[in-house]
């Protein structure tokens, strides 16, 4: 078991989803975060708004896969995501030692 951590632009984020609801998943999160990259200290245009070395809007998606649907996954990921553009975003995949521990 994988943890596959992409963190990518937010009007990418349903174009992923959609491309990623016919791989099998056990698990996905989604989470609104704030950053930048080599970007750091110039003036960029984002969706009609000027940033000047703020951290940038982007989205965290969080899934878990099986071992098998590591690649598959992550190139699903970066053929909606990549633009060939600085801040295209980031994806990192971790080990995860169990993937499920039940609250209740």
């Amino acid at each position: 078991m994988k943890q596959i951590i992409a963190i990518v632009k937010p009007f990418l984020v349903e174009k992923i989803l959609d491309q990623l609801r016919r791989a099998p998943l056990e698990a996905c999160s989604i989470r609104e975060v704030k950053g930048y990259g080599r970007q750091k200290s110039y003036l960029d245009e984002y969706r009609g708004s000027e940033y000047s070395m703020a951290f940038l809007p982007k989205v965290e998606i969080t899934l878990w896969v099986d071992d098998a649907r590591v690649d598959e996954t992550v190139r699903k990921i970066v053929e909606v995501a990549r633009t060939g553009r600085i801040g295209d975003g980031k994806i990192m995949i971790l080990p995860a030692e169990q993937a499920e521990i039940p609250l209740a």
